[in-house]
């Protein structure tokens, strides 16, 4: 069955009535592809999901926490942490403390790889971490900081060019071990991060949509890649909003690949690659 523009609207119209949750500002395309999973992975036509939303708030929880993307992966896009290494970090090594929020954290593979990097470049006993998502089950993980081996095996090759190469200088290699910061069990099919790095970051659920800033900080850095991309351009106007009061004068942004933006918030921005600092 094909989700109607009808039937994304009476989604949206009943989890808003039923629930805290608005959908109403997310980018259609995405949604609907999004709802079709749900349908078909638990085998419903849209009048049985609407009334298991009215009817079951745990159901709705449930549904939420499918609809919500949640893909990350260690380093991911290494050009983007080499920009970090060298332009934006730098400029933050003599700050007393460096506040950093991950916004739409999934399940915490970027919280970790920017932990490791901080240390790598002794900056890490002054940063203060925070880190949010929708999905309690993503956030769950993302504190345990429990992955399987297998699926992550090809996210070590990032590490290596992030950690150990220097692609200014092919010469330099730092020989870093992966169990200074994880420990890899190939037979029990995980990679645990170090314990140091797991009691670091304060984790929160916390809802882009209508949440305010829940930390009571200022921010030296908000990384929020990938989550902006599945809102429509009103909704990606007002978190820009949100993330701007709440960064220091040249604080910086940092966006998803395939992310940018447009409109009124980006004459209040200085953009450098997927990065953004607040003029």
């Amino acid at each position: 069955m094909v989700v109607t523009d009808q039937d994304l609207q009476y989604f949206v119209n009943t989890l808003k009535n039923s629930s805290k949750y608005d959908f109403s500002e997310y980018s259609d395309k995405s949604l609907k592809r999004r709802l079709q999973k749900v349908l078909t992975d638990f085998n419903l036509d849209i009048p049985s999901l609407l009334s298991a939303i009215k009817n079951k708030p745990d159901f709705s929880e449930k549904i939420v926490r499918e609809i919500t993307v949640n893909t990350t992966e260690l380093f991911r896009d290494p050009q983007v942490w080499h920009m970090l290494r060298t332009r934006i970090l730098p400029k933050l090594k003599n700050n007393k403390n460096i506040n950093v929020w991950h916004a739409g954290c999934s399940t915490g593979q970027e919280v970790y790889s920017l932990m490791i990097l901080l240390n790598e470049m002794e900056m890490f006993e002054k940063a203060k971490v925070f880190a949010s998502d929708l999905n309690t089950d993503v956030l769950e993980m993302a504190q345990k900081g429990e992955y399987k081996y297998r699926f992550n095996i090809g996210y070590l090759d990032n590490f290596d060019k992030v950690i150990k190469q220097n692609p200014l200088n092919y010469e330099e290699f730092n020989d870093v071990p992966y169990e200074k910061y994880f420990e890899i069990n190939k037979s029990k099919d995980t990679i645990t991060m170090n314990r140091f790095l797991t009691e670091k970051p304060i984790f929160r659920k916390h809802d882009l949509v209508k949440d305010g800033n829940l930390f009571f900080a200022k921010f030296d850095l908000i990384l929020c890649r990938n989550v902006i991309i599945y809102f429509n351009y009103s909704l990606q106007n007002k978190v820009f909003d949100l993330f701007h009061s709440n960064l220091y004068n040249k604080g910086t942004l940092l966006l998803g690949m395939h992310e940018t933006i447009l409109g009124p918030w980006a004459n209040k921005f200085e953009k450098i690659g997927q990065a953004y600092i607040k003029k």
